[in-house]
């Protein structure tokens, strides 16, 4: 498969759309004191965004009930286990992937 110009600049514009987003507030927020309300407020943030990450694999809400995703429920307990004990992010997503790994060759 060949890529074309075309194809390219398509690809290296997406890459651009997505990341600037990303950037432009750290780049304005880089230079001004924010408070500390706004700055305990930003620390909830992450928590935030993994519970609600976590939430929705951990649960399927097909037609009127809820039910669980059973194979990411049980790749989720050593995932919180190796998140509390070491407080890694990088450690707990790859043994959250191994154990997902493992539990799908079986499964």
């Amino acid at each position: 498969m060949t890529t074309t110009l075309g194809m390219f600049l398509i690809i290296l514009g997406c890459a651009i759309v997505t990341w600037l987003p990303r950037v432009i507030p750290f780049m304005l927020v880089r230079s001004v004191q924010l408070p500390d309300v706004v700055l305990r407020w930003l620390t909830y943030i992450p928590v935030c965004i993994l519970s609600a990450l976590v939430i929705q694999s951990l649960l399927n809400t097909e037609g009127n009930f809820v039910t669980f995703e059973w194979l990411n429920l049980i790749a989720f307990i050593p995932s919180v286990l190796v998140a509390i004990w070491t407080k890694s992010l990088s450690q707990t997503v790859i043994a959250g992937v191994l154990t997902m790994a493992v539990l799908r060759y079986f499964f």
